[in-house]
């Protein structure tokens, strides 16, 4: 299918952005090129856009479709005499999965993250996993003032993982949490998907607590929203049975419940509706973990009716995430008829 291949090439020039919470303004601007002819675009003061779609038909409720442009990273504190900057992580990363990794500074100055040494570990350190504040980044500078001439507060570290499909098309990258969303958003507006009007939304500051996707949806207004997104798959050796949360291979996963919404039952019972006419494989958590965007505009102003739709992910909010190719797939076949059903008035 085309709308495969430009899947493909969309997912992959996304990830290798760099773009994290309140840094997202190179994502914005690739959105903004592949869309700029084909909707009606506002930037919003906290950088979201809110692409308006012309369809040939005016549906009978206002639908939003919404993904967030921002990744987790890292960020400059301070600097140390001896040349090491102190960082701290954007959004929910464990140290764990930074030590060791080479990062890139916005200026394009690599590094490498770590901590203190083991052998100089206390006892109880030891036992502990390591904190987000022990952490420092190494760019091969000799004192602060050295450090200082390459670095500013502030500033931006990103992780390198590198973009790759394996031969059983499985695809490693970084930050596909969340342009995975992004890219089938711009796959449904580059294919012209829809007949129907719709409002499109790519929203900032999801990993540091939904802050875009609060404005986006109070200037909307919208009666329903499909939020886009990228959650925890636990298929690994070390889980078994409902610990593994979701599989990849198994389908775009759609969720009853987690920590930030009750989503919306008869929607959820659209999406297996569906996902049995369509052939489209579909699964569900089998935990209460996590939240995204749809937590945030749920709740906007008197209430939306909304859904989401993710592709299963492992090792999501690490350098390096995994997702099966086939998923992400079914994941724009599920919410382009999830769309065209809500437009056209199944709900």
């Amino acid at each position: 299918m085309n709308v495969n291949r430009e899947l493909r090439t969309l997912l992959r020039e996304l990830c290798e952005i760099n773009g994290a919470s309140g840094d997202e303004a190179r994502v914005r601007e690739y959105i903004l090129g592949k869309i700029g002819d084909k909707c009606r675009c506002t930037v919003t003061p906290l950088g979201c856009i809110i692409a308006e779609y012309k369809g040939s038909k005016r549906p009978l409720k206002k639908l939003m479709i919404s993904a967030h442009m921002d990744e987790v990273g890292l960020i400059v504190t301070g600097f140390n005499d001896d040349g090491t900057l102190n960082i701290g992580t954007v959004g929910g990363v464990d140290a764990d999965t930074v030590i060791g990794r080479t990062v890139v500074l916005e200026n394009g100055l690599f590094g490498s993250a770590g901590a203190k040494p083991v052998h100089h570990l206390s006892e109880e350190e030891r036992k502990a996993p390591p904190k987000a504040d022990s952490l420092y980044l190494d760019i091969g500078a000799s004192s602060r003032e050295e450090a200082e001439k390459y670095a500013s507060h502030g500033d931006y570290a990103y992780f390198t993982c590198g973009y790759a499909v394996s031969e059983d098309n499985f695809i490693r990258a970084k930050a596909i949490d969340d342009r995975a969303g992004c890219a089938v958003l711009l796959a449904m507006i580059m294919e012209n998907t829809l007949e129907y009007d719709c409002t499109f939304t790519f929203v900032t500051q999801e990993e540091i607590g939904l802050r875009g996707a609060r404005t986006a949806a109070f200037t909307v207004s919208p009666d329903f929203a499909l939020v886009i997104e990228a959650t925890t798959a636990a298929d690994i050796p070390l889980a078994s049975g409902d610990k593994k949360c979701c599989i990849l291979g198994s389908g775009p996963v759609v969720s009853y419940m987690d920590r930030s919404t009750v989503y919306d039952r008869e929607l959820y019972r659209l999406s297996e509706k569906i996902s049995s006419e369509k052939n489209i494989p579909r699964q569900t958590k089998t935990v209460i973990a996590g939240g995204n965007d749809s937590g945030a505009i749920h709740l906007s102003r008197g209430g939306v009716r909304t859904c989401a739709i993710s592709v299963p992910c492992r090792y999501l909010h690490t350098p390096c995430c995994v997702i099966c190719e086939e998923d992400y797939f079914n994941t724009f076949a599920l919410t382009a008829e999830m769309a065209m059903n809500i437009l056209g008035g199944a709900v």
